[in-house]
């Protein structure tokens, strides 16, 4: 656009606001095109000695007319200019291009032409120009006008120092510094730099952004105290932004690895011990050391479960928490299994006995092992847990597993017909759990997950009890001998007698083969039912699973999930894995089964099993190989034949002993020993008599017409009801422990004055999941920081709340607050 045009579009606007515009032009340089301009219902009229007539014409003849008064070189001074006062009322138009752009911008003030003028080069773009025009408000003061010309410059919207700092962080962290140095490049480094200094008391001759960061960090190591007037609490207070919200919660982890590089932290804290790292989350390798101290207290035990399990729920609050959760998860179940080891008493007097105490706690260390093993092997990194894994498979292995085993064994050598009266027996689960229900005109779902161990059947109750209207509860039954899929899965079936095929090979219930879907299907439409997969199940549309539920008075789904994994030697060590995700797909199947109109579920197993991570020495395997007239069947755990030799590494077992109707004979390698089998694995073994192989889990499972689970009750304990200082550090109480029914809940802390925030943003948040039942344990603090919108409402009432998450929303909902008066002294500058 050329001058002549550029100065007609910026009078014309004004023309459309004042009857009259006075065009000063010092240089007289548009004298000549004045005559030119088409302003329609605009007369021009040039000042030269006729002020006085300029005057009467303008407010005594034509007072509703418009006019441009232009005026070429200076005016005179004071009371000198004759139109001084129409000047003061309408102002003055100058059409040199540093005006016409403040002038455009509706800077009216001497300021905004000064900053026009210091910045060219900004201003030299219309595109800048209009993306600055965007953001600029009536009541802009130059602070503002340049924070909001540093917004334009990084690409943003936002121009409070928080977000020029976030902007300038991020690409710091990659590596980058475009953005800062085109602040550089249109002179406003100097800007930010002075507003790092005034509010943040960042002070250096010659600052960085690299040099700023450090000092950022440095002062969080200290919890940025400081004797400095004005103190840093707006540094923290951006600091905890910076890390707790997700735009720059990633830059800041990088940064802080860096930082922490170059403050050498890692060798300052070498000597620090744990419990006074707890509270501090400014460096990653807070998390490390913490991991490494607790990994070798248990180890050594000079640490306990309890101490273990507090710090664990202390570090969740750490930003560095998700990438060491694992850790955690497997030193806190370390802890509970190495104590619960320590204490553990294997005397018992008779079978039932021993039923009875591994169903009610032993089991549990089972389950305490998966648990650190899942977590030991999910873990990505550098592992420094391996001393503790090494203390753990050891302790396991020969003071659990093969202690128990034995002084299982010996119950197991006097039985002279397998059964229990602390236990059903497994082949009785059809008549004493389904039929009552057939027979009362009632259906029943059962789910049967191949291999599913009593101990990871208990972690199922938990979880499914966590869903709302769904309750289960755990029982166990007596597995049968051999503890294997073929029998255990005809077991499981209505039927009068059970009994192997005469190559051993197959299981028959009443005559009639029990291999495979198809096979127990047509065992199960003599009771009104059917099978199928749970891969079948799953993904049939909801429509089709209604169907099949009331067509059938009992439905049975196959879930082959951690036996498929444990039984193939190439995949066997992942069989805690494959247990995990057996969890997440029955608690699935559950649900559909639910919402297929199932009201009795049940989720039972063909067998459980023995598992150790490490592989076990040559001394677990049996040298001896079974020996008899005819060897059908030989397994890991297990050999199937006719007239066995007595041998006394085995216990052997008629069929009538084991309640099987043919001639063959059963042994079993006693305790935990294997057989050594061409191609099988050694680690996921079944088939024997241990308890971990025979407890079998039956899950009942009732869905419920009205909601059970609720979040735990959390209460502010305030100390005052006065703010007096730049923070608040409020006590939260957790009303009582966590359950199934009564879950975690996770809470964000904020003051307001009606919805303005006034502290911490994003808020902090909570979680309250402690399942302690010593109160103590219970109590958690906030430490909230007021921001610069606490200024405006100083002894003015103020709303501490907690808020929660409204499910499947971004919205909160208010879950407790209460009430504070702000009684500051003093308030302080706090952004652009």
């Amino acid at each position: 656009m050329s001058d002549v045009a550029n100065i007609l579009s910026h009078l014309q606007r004004r023309f459309a606001d004042h009857r009259v515009v006075f065009w000063y032009d010092l240089e007289g340089q548009y004298a000549a095109d004045l005559d030119a301009l088409n302003l329609p219902g605009v007369s021009a009229i040039r000042v030269a000695n006729n002020e006085y007539g300029i005057k009467k014409r303008l407010l005594h003849d034509q007072p509703e007319s418009k006019f441009l008064v232009y005026r070429s070189g200076p005016a005179s001074a004071g009371i000198g200019n004759w139109l001084l006062d129409l000047e003061l009322a309408y102002g003055i138009f100058t059409a040199d291009r540093s005006a016409l752009v403040a002038q455009d911008l509706g800077l009216d003030s001497h300021d905004g032409d000064e900053i026009v003028k210091e910045h060219e080069k900004f201003f030299a773009s219309d595109k800048r120009i209009e993306s600055l025009k965007a953001l600029l408000t009536p009541e802009d003061d130059a602070t503002r006008l340049l924070a909001k010309m540093s917004a334009v410059v990084l690409g943003q919207k936002e121009h409070s120092l928080l977000e020029i700092t976030r902007a300038l962080l991020a690409e710091n962290a990659k590596g980058q510094h475009t953005k800062y140095a085109a602040l550089a490049e249109y002179g406003l480094d100097d800007f930010y730099w002075r507003g790092v200094f005034s509010i943040y008391r960042y002070e250096s001759s010659s600052p960085t952004v690299d040099d700023l960061i450090l000092w950022i960090f440095r002062l969080a190591l200290v919890g940025f105290q400081s004797d400095r007037a004005g103190g840093l609490q707006n540094v923290q207070l951006d600091f905890a932004s910076l890390r707790n919200d997700r735009r720059s919660h990633d830059a800041l982890a990088v940064l802080a690895r860096r930082a922490s590089n170059d403050l050498n932290y890692e060798a300052s804290i070498e000597d620090v011990g744990f419990r006074d790292l707890v509270s501090v989350d400014v460096f990653e390798e807070t998390d490390r050391k913490i991991i490494a101290d607790l990994a070798r207290g248990v180890t050594e035990q000079t640490v306990t479960a309890r101490e273990v399990a507090e710090v664990v729920r202390m570090r969740k609050s750490s930003i560095w928490f998700d990438s060491y959760k694992e850790l955690y998860g497997a030193i806190a179940a370390a802890a509970e299994l190495l104590s619960a080891l320590n204490a553990i008493d294997f005397t018992f007097s008779t079978a039932d006995e021993a039923l009875e105490r591994y169903c009610g706690a032993w089991f549990h260390i089972d389950q305490l092992y998966r648990q650190f093993t899942y977590a030991w092997r999910t873990y990505e990194g550098p592992h420094p847990l391996n001393p503790l894994r090494e203390q753990v498979e050891k302790r396991y292995t020969n003071k659990f597993v093969y202690e128990l085993g034995n002084a299982w064994q010996k119950q197991v050598d006097e039985t002279d017909h397998w059964g229990s009266t602390a236990l059903r027996p497994q082949r009785s689960f059809y008549t004493d759990v389904v039929a009552p229900l057939v027979d009362g005109g009632k259906k029943a779902v059962v789910i049967i997950s191949d291999a599913l161990r009593y101990e990871i059947a208990d972690e199922l109750g938990s979880r499914i009890r966590q869903e709302d209207r769904f309750d289960a509860d755990l029982q166990a039954v007596l597995g049968v001998l051999p503890s294997y899929t073929q029998l255990g899965m005809a077991a499981l079936l209505p039927h009068q007698t059970l009994k192997f095929s005469a190559d051993g090979k197959f299981v028959l219930a009443d005559d009639q083969p029990t291999s495979g879907t198809v096979a127990r299907a047509a065992i199960l439409e003599s009771v009104g039912g059917t099978a199928v997969r749970a891969e079948q199940f799953r993904v049939m549309a909801p429509s089709d699973r209604r169907d099949l539920f009331k067509a059938n008075q009992v439905l049975y789904i196959y879930h082959n999930t951690i036996d498929k994994t444990g039984d193939d030697h190439l995949s066997e060590r992942g069989v805690f894995e494959a247990a995990e995700t057996a969890l997440r797909e029955i608690v699935d199947l559950v649900k559909k089964a639910a919402n297929a109109n199932a009201t009795n579920m049940f989720v039972t197993a063909d067998h459980g099993f023995l598992f150790q991570d490490e592989a076990l020495p040559e001394q677990f395997f049996l040298s001896e190989r079974p020996h008899g007239d005819s060897i059908l069947v030989t397994n890991r755990r297990y050999v199937l034949g006719r007239a066995l030799k007595n041998d006394p590494a085995f216990t052997t077992f008629t069929s009538a002993q084991l309640d099987l109707n043919d001639d063959i004979e059963i042994q079993i390698p006693k305790s935990i020993y294997r057989l050594k089998v061409p191609g099988g694995g050694s680690r996921f073994v079944h088939g024997g008599a241990t308890l971990q192989e025979v407890v079998v889990p039956v899950l009942s499972i009732n869905k419920k017409r009205k909601s059970d689970t609720r979040g735990v009750a959390v209460t502010v304990l305030p100390k005052t009801d006065k703010i007096t200082t730049s923070q608040l550090v409020v006590k939260v109480f957790q009303s009582e422990p966590v359950s199934d029914k009564v879950q975690a809940r996770t809470l964000r802390a904020g003051l307001y004055v009606g919805e303005t925030l006034i502290s911490n943003d994003p808020p902090p948040e909570l979680t309250f999941d402690s399942s302690s039942s010593e109160q103590r344990d219970r109590y958690q603090s906030i430490q909230l920081l007021l921001n610069k919108d606490a200024n405006n409402y100083n002894n003015r009432p103020v709303e501490l709340r907690l808020e929660e998450r409204i499910p499947n929303t971004n919205q909160w909902r208010v879950y407790e607050k209460a009430i504070y008066t702000l009684k500051r002294s003093f308030t302080t500058d706090f952004d652009f």
